[in-house]
């Protein structure tokens, strides 16, 4: 199962170029049963990586495009008056599917958003007093565009604690960027991209990542650094428990991808700046000088001893 997941994080490589930490930090997000945020400016493969991971693990998927006028019917369905046998009848909508592309989130309103909060909380959604329950596995996708362009509505805290991970891909380095300026156009690449895994892969990849051992000194190890986010009075906010389940989640499943059946410190250290990076927030008077949230994950890691 192992070699499969490698082999799908290897031909995601050809797509998207010179980002195989990226890569690999999308399919651990995955693995470990979350929703993956990816934030950057326009253009530099966003939505082509959600394709490509979708396409690669045979999972049937469907895109939104996010826009202002977006309404939450729009994403999660309406019921609608049917003459003929005289009762309402549900229409689902787009996220009723495996892997949901949510694509430029930011750009909805903060009402469009919220309805996103218990799918990708409960796997259900609740539509005319009825709970409904969405595919298994269910992932989200989603991309956002930074907060300083134009027309964009900054994600609340409650819906990017739900992302497991936040990434960014930045611009390619040289040697990548000529690749893609020489080659084929990426879009048509993903037309002949094969399936490497199943959905069934997926799920019995991610009961695996689930029995991953954690010891009681990796336990303390993670106690620590939640504990030192809540007592140092360097963050707004400390790492909730969602957060800490969260990392060691993400741990479990940087772990499994690396061959081992326990996690280790180094697992905790290499997933921390896409968990907890989104989460911290500077306590900060000048906005101006205020660290972003990887580098205070940076100064937090160097903060607290491994035990």
């Amino acid at each position: 199962m192992l070699e499969k997941f490698r082999a799908t994080a290897t031909q995601i490589g050809t797509i998207i170029v010179g980002k195989n930490l990226q890569i690999r930090q999308s399919l651990t997000c995955l693995l470990a049963g979350g929703h993956l945020l990816i934030e950057d400016a326009p253009g530099v493969g966003k939505t082509t990586l959600a394709h490509a991971i979708a396409i690669s693990l045979g999972l049937p998927f469907r895109r939104i495009q996010f826009t202002a006028d977006l309404l939450p019917s729009d994403v999660i369905g309406v019921s609608v008056y049917d003459r003929t046998s005289g009762q309402f009848a549900f229409h689902p909508g787009p996220i009723f599917t495996e892997v949901l592309l949510a694509d430029e989130i930011n750009r909805a309103s903060p009402k469009t958003q919220s309805a996103m909060l218990e799918a990708m909380e409960e796997s259900q959604v609740s539509v005319d007093g009825l709970s409904r329950p969405l595919p298994t596995p269910f992932f989200v996708i989603a991309t956002q565009n930074p907060l300083s362009q134009v027309g964009t509505f900054p994600l609340p805290e409650s819906q990017l604690d739900r992302f497991l991970m936040c990434i960014s891909l930045g611009y390619p380095d040289r040697a990548a960027e000529r690749a893609l300026l020489s080659g084929e156009a990426r879009r048509d690449m993903l037309k002949s991209l094969p399936a490497v895994a199943r959905p069934s892969d997926l799920v019995t990849a991610q009961a695996e990542v689930k029995r991953v051992f954690v010891s009681a000194a990796l336990l303390d190890y993670v106690q620590a650094l939640m504990g030192h986010t809540r007592a140092s009075g360097k963050y707004a906010e400390g790492l909730s428990p969602r957060g800490g389940l969260a990392l060691l989640a993400a741990a479990r499943a940087w772990a499994w991808f690396d061959g081992r059946n326990h996690v280790i410190p180094e697992d905790v250290q290499n997933v921390m700046p896409a968990v907890a990076g989104h989460r911290l927030h500077a306590v900060s008077r000048d906005s101006s000088r205020a660290l972003h949230g990887k580098e205070l994950v940076t100064q937090l890691i160097s903060a607290v001893p491994v035990p």
